[in-house]
């Protein structure tokens, strides 16, 4: 990796490496580059790319609008639901391992919010896999309740899955 990474928007032509580096870190939710690029289209300067000077990209987060209390299917087409929101939904925050440790994701997530609150948006949700409910809590989400309908949809993304919420 080259150069000091800094977060910009997201660009279209971004998408493979991003692609490629989500497959690596999150190999057990694994989602094709075109529901990538469907949520680029959506949430345009809320998807953020971490990138050195030379181009190479070393972090990415996908965010849009979206209902608070509500999340999206893994790997599948938006439904009826897509932009309609009053919070934003982080989909995915990742960082190479190479560059974890530096404060990138804290940058990033302080980016996002920036731009949430830009957009009058009152909350943040994500929901948090791979045991990472931990690291959210230290930024500021907690874990929110859930519906029966909500739970289910939940456990699609795994046992230790959590809906959590930040407000902005």
């Amino acid at each position: 990796m080259i150069g000091v990474p800094h977060w910009r928007s997201m660009r279209s032509e971004d998408l493979p490496a991003i692609h490629h580096l989500a497959r690596a870190l999150f190999p057990d939710h694994p989602e094709d580059v075109a529901r990538f690029a469907e949520r680029l289209a959506l949430g345009g300067d809320l998807c953020l790319t971490l990138a050195g000077a030379e181009g190479d990209i070393s972090g990415y987060a996908i965010a849009y609008p979206w209902p608070l209390g509500r999340i999206p299917s893994l790997n599948r087409p938006l439904d009826g639901l897509r932009g309609a929101g009053d919070a934003i939904y982080l989909h995915d925050l990742g960082v190479h391992p190479d560059r974890s440790g530096a404060g990138h994701a804290r940058a990033g997530l302080a980016l996002l919010v920036g731009r949430s609150r830009m957009m009058g948006m009152g909350a943040i949700a994500l929901v948090a896999v791979n045991a990472s409910a931990d690291f959210w809590r230290a930024r500021g989400f907690t874990n929110a309740d859930v519906d029966p309908a909500l739970a289910e949809k939940l456990a699609s993304y795994g046992a230790d899955a959590r809906y959590m919420v930040m407000p902005v």
